[in-house]
């Protein structure tokens, strides 16, 4: 049987992201290893911490800003988180701080939210009714 057990989002600053997703989204540091020039860094939810490891994987391959600029600019998000609450979890993160190019929408079997990473990418977080 494959599962999923690393899925990874690209980021322009791996220690700042680190802080984004752990201090801002709630997620925790799992591995943080030196891999060449970067780290292998990896944070997971809290709530299960055996789970899928998301890897913030530095964008300096040339292909990737582009990338990553177009998924931005037709307001695309680079990947989606689940939450109980998309309403409250909107209310807490902006709390923190956070900014977001899509308020709470109920969308009819699903309400997603969009937050800006500050790492480059745009975040979806959903809630399924």
């Amino acid at each position: 049987m494959i599962r999923i057990t690393v899925t990874s989002v690209f980021v322009d600053d791996q220690a700042k992201a680190l802080a984004f997703y752990t201090d801002k989204l709630g997620f925790r540091k799992k591995t943080d290893v030196p891999a060449g020039g970067a780290r292998w860094l990896t944070v997971v939810s809290p709530a299960d911490p055996d789970g899928v490891e998301l890897l913030l994987e530095p964008d300096g391959h040339p292909a990737v800003g582009p990338y990553k600029q177009a998924l931005v600019g037709d307001g695309i998000p680079a990947t989606q988180f689940a939450v109980d609450d998309v309403h409250a979890e909107v209310e807490r993160l902006k709390g923190l701080g956070v900014e977001f190019t899509q308020d709470a929408t109920d969308l009819g079997p699903v309400v997603t939210a969009v937050l800006d990473d500050t790492c480059g990418n745009l975040i979806q977080l959903a809630t399924m009714k």
